[in-house]
This record gives structure tokens, sequence and C-alpha cells, in this order.
């Protein structure tokens, strides 16, 4: 029943919201990020969180229907009391990168987030004021935060990024990332990649990479919680729901079209928890 509301509560809210804001979803391929969906217990308080501190552009679908817009990725807000933080689920946390960490953090700080980069770090790791600092490379530190409804971000530093903020990853935690990662490989085609530690794996799809972090126990399905379900945007949707099914997938909400402003979308769930939507057109809805 939720799956099928909340399906209903996007096509209305989309349908009237035509001509008010482009999604910012600028990677090409066969399967790209998409979106995330949040249910927050307060929704001033994710504006002040996504938009005026983060730096998501706003935007509102349907009657005022909430939306934050980031390069590669949108934050829709769906007013209903979360039934738990991030933390604790198949999708830990979330992550976006900007040009200047530090300027961030103290944007954050200043906002009165709680910082936990010390909390959830490695023994030994350089923590300075909230950053953990990672030396050479393309990342040269990182922080983690926590938002409004416990739900959990990881901020990036890219230092040659040439603009404010960009969506970089999802985050999973399970007993069984291998498989996780295999999963994710075989049925929307990422690509494999080694972990920067033990019991880190992960995969990337165009603009998205996806972390695996190995857990002692089994962590909680995302229905329902903070971070409801995650988004991907398909090329040909109605090809790959139909490629999934033949290898045994079962959808939660079937494949449908809502030819009125030209989308497409189907929701399903991983072996582990994580509902997921499957869309084509949410990069063309303005």
């Amino acid at each position: 029943m939720r799956a099928i509301t909340g399906v209903i509560v996007l096509a209305v809210s989309l349908l009237t919201a035509a001509g008010q804001a482009r999604a910012q979803l600028y990677a090409e391929g066969p399967v790209t990020n998409g979106h995330y969906h949040f249910n927050v217990s307060d929704v001033d308080a994710h504006k002040r969180f996504w938009g005026d501190t983060l730096g998501g552009a706003a935007g509102t679908f349907g009657a005022g229907t909430p939306i934050y817009k980031f390069p590669d990725a949108l934050v829709f807000l769906r007013e209903q009391t979360p039934e738990g933080s991030t933390i604790g689920s198949t999708v830990d946390h979330v992550g976006f990168s900007v040009p200047n960490l530090r300027a961030m953090v103290d944007r954050l700080v200043a906002a009165g987030y709680e910082m936990i980069t010390a909390d959830v770090s490695p023994p030994g790791a350089e923590i300075v004021d909230h950053i953990r600092l990672l030396g050479g490379g393309p990342v040269s530190g990182i922080a983690f935060v926590i938002g409004p409804d416990d739900v959990k971000v990881e901020i990036l530093e890219r230092r040659d990024q040439d603009v404010a903020i960009v969506s970089d990853h999802v985050h999973f935690f399970g007993s069984a990332n291998e498989q996780m990662r295999a999963w994710y490989v075989e049925h929307f085609g990422a690509s494999s990649r080694a972990g920067p530690q033990p019991g880190f794996v992960a995969a990337d799809l165009p603009a998205l990479a996806l972390n695996f972090t190995g857990t002692e126990s089994s962590m909680l399905g995302t229905a329902g919680r903070v971070l409801d379900h995650i988004g991907f945007e398909v090329a040909d949707l109605e090809a790959l729901v139909a490629e999934l099914e033949a290898k045994g997938i079962e959808f939660d909400v079937p494949y449908r079209e809502i030819p009125e402003i030209g989308l497409r979308l189907a929701f399903l769930t991983d072996p582990w928890g994580t509902y997921i939507e499957l869309t084509e057109g949410l990069d063309e809805i303005r």
C-alpha cells in the first residue's frame, strides 16, 4: 500500500508541475543516479538543511511538494514521520562532494548540525575540526553530518570540482556486501571497483559511486525510514523491467507510464531491503 500510494502522490504532483523546475540529471548511460525520496517529520527543518545549508536549488511539485535539485540527484521531501534513521538501514548514508570542505563544515557547524566524523572514522585517522584528512588523491578530505530526522550525509572534498556541490555516492551497509555489489553489477550494469580498505567494496554507475561496507549483522530495509528509497534514471525502462522480470525479479509496483508528462516508473526492493524506484523521463520534468 505504501508503494502504490507513493506512486499516486508522485504522479499527481508531477502532472501539476509542468514548467516549474528542470531536473538536474546530467549523467548519460543505461542506468544513472536519479533521486532520493525522504520521509520527513518537519519539512521546514529539511528545507534549511538541503537548501539553505547544503545549497540545493529549491523547487516544488504539485501543491507545494518540495524538491531540492543537485547536479545528478533530486531530493524529494514527503511529510511523513519516519520510522528510523538512515543509520541501521541498508543505505547508511548518501554522499555529496564540494570543492571547499572547510567552508561547508563551518556552515554546517554554524547552523547547529552534529558532526560525527570522529565517531565513524577508523582508529588512527587524522581528524582536524570535524574533517578527516586523506592526503593525496582526488578526494582530500571527508566529513559526516547528521541532519534532521537523523539522516546521515557524507561530504567529500574534491578541490578540482568547478561547481558548489554535486551528488557523489550511495553507501550501502550489510553482512553480504560482496553479494550486494554483485547484484547491482548484474542488474544495473555497474562496474566493479576495489574499495579503499578491507571490508569495503565498490562499483560505479555514470556519475554515481555505489559503496558497500560489510557488517557483522544484517541491516533493516529502507521503506518507511527517513530515506525511504533511492531512485535510478533508466534510458529504456520498459526493456530493463522485462529483463529483470526474466531473471526472476519481482516488482512492488510494476512498470507503468504517465504519458501526459512522458514519465515511466517502477518500484522494486533489492534482496537486502533497499527500496528502489526506477524512472525514465525524470530528467525531462520541468
